[in-house]
This record gives structure tokens, sequence and C-alpha cells, in this order.
């Protein structure tokens, strides 16, 4: 498992693929990878401009859709437009941004990094018919969800604790999802995925002087996107991937390497917060999760 490549995917002929932020980064190189394999890549983009120019190199099997995940009637517009798909992939994310609100009103990062996805998620679920995605960082662990003010409006904004709060966030959905598809008896499976310590366009969105030393990070210590979005990839595609699985690299304290299993905080682990996170993203989003019944 430790040498895990890209040439070890699957044949992904048939199959439907939506990558959400596939227009830079992790995003990109998942969507060039899975469409290499043979699938159909639904790239759900917000800069559609950009998204188109990595969709002409890619050069087939794939087409580009407009979604802004800071948006909830985006979101809800594209997923009107989806029919069927194999695997979600809920890679796209912001990092460390100054204080802003989405659309409806939401803290950028949480609004964009778990609630968008959440939402999307939802809407799509009864489409979905392999796996759900949602791509979180080794940064969850200095995450801490505070339900009663999750959208920082009453405490004083740290952008790295908002970050830190929307990965968690996604890691506790992605648990959470699975609890719920395996209380219901569905086929679908929940994983998380991680990229350690990669060099991508996200480190350069802070509009802080932090762009420059993390600029710096990236060319020093980071490994490259295409390293990075292996477990991704692996999550995806590889069998043998558990339920409500998380993975990433294996090297380095898991900041570097080929994917495998990853560990994650006890808080990552919290059913009872888990479970009120769910609730509260529902009253939030408006989108209320339909499971079958056994």
């Amino acid at each position: 498992m430790s040498g895990w490549d890209i040439a070890d995917i699957p044949d992904q002929t048939g199959r439907t693929v939506i990558v959400t932020g596939a227009n830079s980064g992790l995003g990109a190189v998942t969507a060039r990878a899975l469409a290499g394999a043979g699938a159909q890549v639904i790239m759900a983009c917000r800069n559609e401009v950009k998204a188109r120019s990595v969709a002409d190199a890619i050069g087939k099997n794939v087409q580009v859709r407009r979604l802004d995940l800071a948006d909830l009637a985006s979101v809800r517009e594209f997923a009107d437009g989806i029919d069927a798909v194999d695997l979600l992939i809920n890679n796209a994310g912001v990092m460390a941004v100054p204080l802003k609100r989405t659309a409806d009103g939401f803290e950028m990062q949480i609004g964009t990094n778990h609630l968008g996805h959440f939402a999307l998620t939802g809407l799509l679920l009864d489409r979905v018919r392999d796996r759900i995605v949602t791509v979180s960082s080794g940064m969850h662990a200095t995450g801490k969800i505070d339900l009663a003010d999750l959208n920082w409006e009453q405490r004083r904004y740290q952008r790295w604790l908002a970050y830190g709060q929307s990965k968690l966030a996604n890691l506790m959905f992605t648990y959470e999802l699975q609890r719920r598809l395996t209380a219901a008896g569905a086929p679908q499976l929940s994983v998380g995925a991680h990229p350690g310590f990669a060099a991508t366009e996200l480190q350069s969105h802070t509009e802080s002087i932090q762009d420059f030393f993390l600029g710096i990070g990236n060319r020093l210590f980071a490994q490259s996107a295409e390293m990075g979005a292996l477990p991704t990839l692996y999550a995806a595609t590889a069998a043998g991937v558990r339920p409500g699985g998380y993975y990433g690299p294996t090297g380095l304290r898991g900041m570097r390497g080929h994917p495998g299993p990853s560990g994650s905080t006890a808080a990552s682990r919290d059913e009872v917060t888990a479970r009120r996170l769910w609730e509260l993203s529902e009253q939030l989003t408006k989108v209320s999760y339909s499971f079958p019944r056994r």
C-alpha cells in the first residue's frame, strides 16, 4: 500500500465523478487523474474561466459546471442539473482568509468548506452510487466546534482557528455521514482524506503577509500537489477502503509520502458533538438528508 500511485487507479470507464474546486491545486490533479483513468469528470468550480483552461489542458472526459459553495442558491442550482454520479469528491476550500461572509451570512471558511459541501452532499445523496470523499486536513487537530457561535458572530475572529474548525467539521461530517448510511443500510461509502503538507494555491490566498511565508514553506518543505492528491484518489477508487475511513500520507508524521490510513483526533470522533453539528448544519442550510429505511 505504501507505494500506491496514480498508475494504480482502477479503470474508471463508465463512471461519473464530481470534483469540487477542480480549477487548481489538488482538485485539478484529481480531475486530471480520474479523467485519465476513463471517468467522466464534472469540474464543479466557482471560477469557470480558470476551470475551462484546466479542462482544455486535460483534453477529454471533462466538463465544467459552475458551483459557488459560498452561495446556497448556486449549490441548489448545480445539484438540480445532476442526474447520477458515482463519486462525489468534496475538495474545494478556502484557508485562513480574513473575516468574510458568504451569500447566506456564514463565516466564509465554515460556510465554504463545511456548510456548502454539507448542502451539496445532502442534495445529491440519492444520486450518488458509490462514494463521497471529503477532504479534511491535519489542521483539524487545531479546531474546536463552537456550536453556540459556529459563524464567529460573537467571538473575536481568528483566521487559523476558524480554518481548523472548518476542517474538523469536514472530518466529523465524514464520520457522521457514514454512521447514518450504515444505520440506514445504504450502499454508499463516506470517506475522508487529507493531503499532508502539499504545495497548492490555497496557501497564497490568505490575503496577508502570511502568503509570503507560506510560499517559502511550499518551496522548502511541501510535497507536490500530485503527491498531495494521492490520498483523495486512493479514498475515491482503491479497493479495500473502509467505510468511514480516513486516508493521508504515511511518511513524516502524515506530512509526506504515499497514501494509507491516517489517524484523527478524539474530538473528530465525538459522536455527540457530531450529531449536534449535523442538526445545526441542517438548520443553517435548510437541507435535510433523507436516508432509506431498512
